[in-house]
């Protein structure tokens, strides 16, 4: 399945819109999916990079409590930490930090998954082009251009952590488990 769903979205001229279109006609069956392992195992192993970004964002928006019209960016990340919680129509019986981990989970995926397609590797930064376009612009070696919107600072990250933190602990009433801390480290 994850292979015919990478090759649906490579075949496409356009695979920014093909990756989105599949990823809404995914998105409710991931809602319904009954276990967060089952959850995971499946976006873990999802081989596109770019329907994987398309998939989690949806996640993201519908779980927003004041959504967001910015495009996918770094800047659109960091809003999703402070602004929604992962919530699903067969969430196992799990306690708020439970929760709070898959919600950071989904949030590092996204990030890894964003910077595949747009930033980091020189072979997959064109991964919003078409197979073709794509071959072009590796041959030219040209570089990928950067959105307005992923111009942030370490500043930012810092105060939209130190927020997340200061309203977690609240809604949690306690210190952060370890496994907490650790993934907002890695996030970070």
């Amino acid at each position: 399945l994850q292979r015919m769903l990478s090759i649906a979205v490579e075949v496409d001229k356009s695979p920014n819109c093909s990756s989105f279109k599949i990823a809404e006609v995914i998105f409710p069956f991931i809602l319904n999916i009954p276990l967060r392992s089952q959850r995971e195992a499946f976006l873990n192993t999802m081989e596109s990079q770019l329907l994987r970004c398309k998939l989690l964002e949806l996640l993201f928006q519908h779980s927003c409590n004041v959504p967001t019209t910015l495009p996918l960016s770094l800047a659109k990340i960091l809003y999703f930490l402070g602004h929604s919680s992962v919530l699903l129509l067969h969430q196992d019986e799990m306690g708020t930090w439970q929760r709070l981990d898959e919600t950071l989970h989904y949030l590092y995926l996204l990030l890894l998954s964003y910077q595949n397609v747009i930033m980091a590797f020189p072979l997959a930064e064109h991964l919003q082009s078409s197979l073709n376009d794509r071959m072009d612009l590796i041959i030219r070696k040209a570089k990928p251009k950067l959105r307005p919107d992923d111009d942030i600072n370490h500043l930012d990250i810092q105060l939209r952590i130190e927020d997340f933190i200061s309203q977690m602990q609240q809604v949690l009433g306690q210190p952060f488990p370890p496994q907490i801390t650790e993934k907002l480290c890695l996030l970070q």
